[in-house]
């Protein structure tokens, strides 16, 4: 087995330490453990207590009653036993790839995405077909390219919703047209959920929802703001959930007693941390949809109160090597849009500190100008 190099990882695990103003990343602002002791009216100090007496052996293999509870809160068809716990929405991609994709299958991956959904297969033997996205599109891949490239023995289709880098949404019309090109084929459809759109007045059901065949993945490390637990979960039918429970021992035992306890309490209090976030979010994006507006050298396609944007650059030089000479001058990051194979472009993380944008965004124009 071959694997390609991880190409944002690998960027971000060598210029990520040297960033004064990084806004790179794809979360919103992490959640300090104080905050998220504060949430809710138990106090902070009922909630150490309770983590003090807590035994440090192996807990609950799967995730807690108590952490299934809050996961199927947030779908509509949802069972306790079809949720099984993960090491984030990585590892619960991972398993669903690992259990369902075998040499010689037929897999078509949205493209750009993140990188697990495209290499992962192709690396167990899969031939992937790329259904790409499309800026003219507002960064939505063709339903009827899908068709075109679909087969009678088409596996699985892995899509990002919403997508990284981009930010955009396929909605409830969208994935409903998708799911039925899917169902003429008996193909899995494995969403990657873990961007939720923070926007009033749209509508994006997760897939396991839709489509008897859906598989739905997600964590708390994006939308909800704490990815120091590593802690995400995968729910589909009953049959598939049986499968994931026996790769899922070649691949984890569990999540901890400690990260259970920490996503369980943030999921309870979720209603709290999408407000707080909403806010981050809305704030950030009008900033940022203000600067690109003043910004001759930079356009995009506007996400959809997603965490992750991608702007498009016109300047006369390889977008990597403009990175690393912006990081290197002015402590900017940014990912080289080459990094998800789409040269001239950059993911900018809108939802860090807003201090931290306006800096980044005033020294990343001033940059700019050397070009002018």
């Amino acid at each position: 087995m071959d694997i390609q190099a991880f190409g944002v990882e690998e960027w971000l695990n060598v210029w990520e330490n040297e960033a004064v103003y990084d806004i790179a990343g794809s979360s919103i602002v992490s959640m300090t453990l104080e905050e998220i002791l504060t949430l809710g009216s138990s106090g902070k100090e009922e909630l150490l207590n309770q983590v003090l007496v807590k035994t440090m052996n192996y807990g609950w293999i799967e995730g807690s009653p108590g952490f299934k509870e809050q996961v199927a809160k947030l779908y509509q068809k949802a069972k306790p036993n079809q949720i099984l716990q993960t090491n984030g929405a990585t590892g619960a991609n991972y398993l669903a790839l690992y259990a369902l994709v075998k040499p010689g299958d037929h897999v078509i991956s949205m493209y750009p995405t993140y990188q697990q959904l495209v290499d992962i297969p192709r690396s167990f033997g899969a031939e992937v077909s790329l259904w790409r996205i499309q800026e003219a599109n507002q960064w939505l891949p063709s339903l009827e390219e899908l068709r075109n490239i679909i087969r009678p023995d088409t596996k699985l289709i892995c899509i990002n919703n919403a997508n990284n880098p981009t930010g955009a949404v396929m909605d409830r019309n969208y994935l409903e047209e998708l799911v039925e090109i899917a169902r003429e084929v008996g193909a899995y459809i494995l969403s990657d959920e873990v961007y939720q759109p923070l926007e009033d007045g749209i509508d994006v059901p997760p897939i396991f929802d839709l489509y008897e065949k859906g598989i739905s993945t997600n964590s708390v490390s994006k939308t909800y703001s704490v990815p120091g637990v590593r802690v995400g979960w995968i729910i589909a039918n009953d049959e598939l959930s049986d499968l994931f429970r026996k790769y899922r021992d070649y691949t984890m035992i569990c999540a901890g007693v400690f990260d259970d306890f920490i996503a369980t309490h943030v999921l309870k209090h979720k209603k709290e941390i999408l407000e707080r976030n909403r806010q981050i979010v809305d704030h950030n994006l009008k900033l940022v949809k203000d600067w690109v507006a003043q910004e001759p050298r930079v356009s995009w396609v506007p996400p959809r109160h997603v965490s992750t944007s991608f702007i498009k650059l016109d300047v006369s030089e390889e977008t990597e090597r403009f990175c690393i000479r912006l990081l290197k001058e002015t402590g900017v990051l940014l990912v080289p849009g080459n990094r998800f194979d789409m040269p001239g472009y950059a993911r900018l993380g809108y939802c860090t500190r807003t201090e931290i944008l306006e800096k980044g965004l005033e020294a990343l124009s001033e940059f700019l100008r050397q070009y002018d």
